[in-house]
């Protein structure tokens, strides 16, 4: 067998993955691996998506089971506030940029012209609306070149012109051989129906 016919093991692997509140048990006994290319995270309001989206991430910590992550950078800046709210988009990319040692000028440049940043680059992100900040983290996800990516409902407040973008862009990434995208939303997006998915984590209606 030649080395190249070998599978690379799971960027992140999960087994019997259980997390709760009192009263309120989220997730149980959910196994799963994420490898390169486009992973669905999918469920109803309040199934726990974004639940799971932290624990992969490592900003919560499962209450059952086991959770490894063999991922060697990890972008999941649209999971949580940044706290930057002040800062000037500009500014706020330059940081992003610093922050992942794979980042790609030409996909930021890319995306800011294809999103409609442009006349957004020189004001801080409290005069931008929800979809345009939305667009903004969708520029440093796709820039970052992380090789784990996660994105919680990342469809929400975009128009349509921005909605197609981001179908063009995860149908890329879900062809991708580096990278692994987590998408959490609530089914597959219509654009994305026919094309190959790593894998599939069903949380239920």
């Amino acid at each position: 067998m030649k080395l190249e016919d070998v599978d690379p093991p799971p960027l992140v692997c999960a087994r019997n993955l259980g997390f709760g509140y009192p009263g309120c048990v989220l997730l149980q006994g959910l196994v799963f691996d994420i490898n390169p290319g486009l992973t669905l995270v999918q469920g109803g309001d309040g199934r726990g998506k974004s639940t799971l989206l932290r624990i992969i991430a490592g900003q919560l910590q499962p209450h059952e089971g086991q959770i490894q992550r063999r991922a060697r950078s990890v972008f999941d800046g649209l999971l949580k506030a940044d706290g930057d709210e002040q800062t000037v988009v500009s500014v706020w990319l330059d940081g992003q940029r610093q922050r992942h040692a794979a980042w790609s000028r030409r996909v930021a440049s890319e995306l800011v012209g294809a999103f409609g940043l442009q006349d957004h680059l020189h004001k801080p992100q409290t005069m931008l609306s929800t979809g345009s900040r939305r667009k903004l983290g969708l520029v440093a996800a796709a820039a970052s070149g992380a090789q784990l990516t996660l994105i919680d409902n990342p469809y929400a407040a975009l128009d349509a012109a921005s909605c197609r973008v981001l179908d063009e862009l995860l149908l890329e990434a879900a062809t991708g051989r580096d990278r692994g995208w987590v998408l959490a939303d609530h089914v597959l997006p219509a654009a994305l129906v026919g094309c190959r998915l790593a894998a599939v984590v069903d949380l239920g209606d």
